[in-house]
């Protein structure tokens, strides 16, 4: 049978996703309710406690079609240094702890996206609209003002409630092709690709790990139906990224400092992980000089031959044991590492709050800290539940996009069981392989030898499992 196009498209069953995770459908009346009546309030207004941060030049930078926008970016030259200003949606403006709203929002933990659709951790009326950083108007906001030198590391941080205005809702594609083709961009992001090579160099010298690997996602086809393709992450994207984790590395500098707070943490690789990684990359004749780093050998790998692509997935035992870790007070202090391995750093979420529960509580920790004030009540009693609670959280949210991308990826490949393809193997034991079109990464039996492109029979492909299979030819 002849292969299909790459621009096939099809009609997997998400709705089977959404009832094999058991996803909430919709939000109880109540919760509807308060979330309108918040949605309706006046936005915050200057005054005690909240600054007046609209003359701020700040754009929004997302994927199209984003209304769910958690943070605007503006950045300025400053003496021999730069000012970044990073703001981010105020959700405990909107959402009252103890609530009706709250108690569901806990419930959910998070956003999970499927293709057709999201299932919201706040009702639209929030997240897609009074609380969102539309540039429609005033949004009360996070915002965090850091202060870099002329390498791009911190020198000074503060955070404060203020009222800000987004001028732009811009998207990563439409950023990139302004830079490429030498179109000026906007006054709030003139600095962007300046800082952000800066920080994405630093963070490849404190130790970041960045694997790299292409990312399969499920877009919209023709007719109604979905395809499958490598995610391409833009440079904008990577430099919007070390915007971020500047942030939540401030973050969690502000609740090291103050002994109260929650930390996303990763341990740092280890040696024996590390001497399995350069045994692979001698194994296959890759260079791997004896004083270069694990996070600069693989900033230098290209991205697409079949030799560093066995290589980024080997370095997925690097970063292993990803948690939460939540400390307040001596009867109760941080974790002995609280590093994140996969950015050199101690890391706290903070810039995602109306996808993510616990970076409000991470907020209001470093809202209180920066002004001196007492950690609120509701903050420290809910600090002790909040790594459990994000934990299965993200184990559901990474099940989910992972079943919707196996699914599709089954789907697709249904009517070509036989088909001989060339694949790259990434993986020996057990056998893990590469289909670049549609981009598919699979099980694969037999004889294989890691990091070769091979010829493989398509065994297996079960659009109502998501289960794909290859098996070598001799």
């Amino acid at each position: 049978m002849p292969a299909e196009p790459a621009a096939a498209t099809v009609h997997p069953d998400f709705d089977a996703v959404r009832t094999e995770f058991a996803l909430p459908a919709e939000f109880p009346a109540a919760v509807l309710a308060e979330a309108a009546r918040a949605a309706a309030d006046d936005v915050p207004g200057v005054g005690p406690g909240r600054r007046d941060a609209t003359a701020v030049e700040l754009v929004t930078i997302d994927p199209p079609g984003s209304k769910d926008l958690d943070q605007a970016v503006g950045i300025v030259a400053r003496g021999n240094g730069f000012r970044v200003h990073y703001a981010i949606a105020d959700l405990a403006a909107v959402v009252a702890p103890g609530g009706v709203l709250d108690e569901e929002v806990r419930r959910r933990g998070q956003t999970v996206y499927l293709p057709d659709g999201a299932v919201p951790l706040h009702p639209p009326v929030l997240s897609e609209g009074a609380a969102s950083l539309l540039p429609d108007g005033p949004r009360p906001a996070v915002l965090w003002t850091i202060d870099l030198d002329a390498t791009g590391e911190r020198t000074a941080v503060t955070v404060e409630r203020a009222v800000v205005r987004s001028r732009s809702r811009l998207d990563y594609g439409g950023v990139q092709a302004d830079l490429d083709a030498g179109r000026p961009l906007p006054e709030a992001i003139a600095l962007l690709p300046t800082v952000g090579r800066l920080r994405r160099e630093l963070a490849v010298a404190r130790g970041a790990i960045e694997l790299e690997l292409p990312e399969q996602e499920v877009l919209p086809g023709g007719n109604g139906g979905w395809r499958v393709r490598a995610r391409e992450r833009v440079d904008v994207d990577t430099w919007n990224a070390e915007i971020s984790l500047l942030t939540g590395t401030a973050a969690a500098s502000l609740m090291l400092d103050a002994g109260v707070g929650v930390l996303r943490t990763l341990p740092a690789p280890d040696a024996d992980a590390v001497a399995a990684l350069r045994a692979t990359a001698s194994a296959l004749g890759v260079d791997w000089p004896a004083a270069t780093t694990p996070a600069r050998f693989l900033a230098g790998l290209p991205l697409d031959t079949p030799h560093a692509l066995a290589l980024r997935r080997a370095a997925t035992t690097l970063l292993r044991g990803a948690g939460y870790a939540a400390f307040d007070g001596p009867g109760s202090p941080p974790p002995a590492d609280p590093g994140h391995g996969g950015i050199g750093a101690p890391y706290a979420h903070v810039t995602a709050p109306l996808r993510r529960l616990v970076d409000r509580y991470g907020t209001e920790v470093c809202l209180a800290v920066a002004s001196g004030q007492p950690v609120p009540e509701w903050v420290r009693a809910a600090l002790p539940g909040l790594p459990a609670l994000m934990s299965a959280s993200d184990t559901v949210a990474g099940k989910v996009d992972r079943a919707c991308v196996d699914r599709t990826e089954a789907t697709l490949l249904a009517g070509r069981i036989g088909e001989r393809v060339e694949v790259t193997v990434l993986r020996e034991e057990p056998g893990e392989v590469y289909l670049l079109d549609p981009p598919v990464l699979a099980r694969c039996h037999g004889t294989l030898r890691l990091g070769e492109r091979i010829a493989a029979r398509l065994s297996a492909a079960e659009p109502a499992t998501g289960r794909v299979e290859f098996t070598a030819e001799p």
